[in-house]
């Protein structure tokens, strides 16, 4: 694992309860690409909350943002997101 995933995941799982998350690197899918001649990573990642209850995709995707915070921009170019409750986890 990365030093900049293990540091995603650590913000994330201070900021949300997670019950299952991943995380990888699709930097090298990007190569050449504008946002990634600085260093900055391109990642999908797979959050299961149960804080994500009753909030809509966008509002879940806000918290996970705010939780990265100052990451985005110098370490993160771009965070693809899927993000789910345990019970839409489980029916996946």
């Amino acid at each position: 694992m990365s030093d900049r995933i293990a540091r995603l995941e650590a913000r994330i799982r201070e900021d949300l309860e997670i019950a299952h998350l991943e995380i990888e690197d699709e930097s090298h899918l990007h190569a050449g690409h504008a946002g990634a001649k600085g260093g900055a990573g391109h990642y999908r990642a797979l959050i299961v909350s149960p804080g994500f209850e009753g909030l809509s995709r966008v509002a879940r995707q806000r918290l996970v943002f705010r939780a990265v915070g100052e990451m985005m921009g110098p370490d993160v170019h771009a965070l693809a997101l899927r993000t789910l409750t345990p019970a839409e986890w489980s029916s996946a």
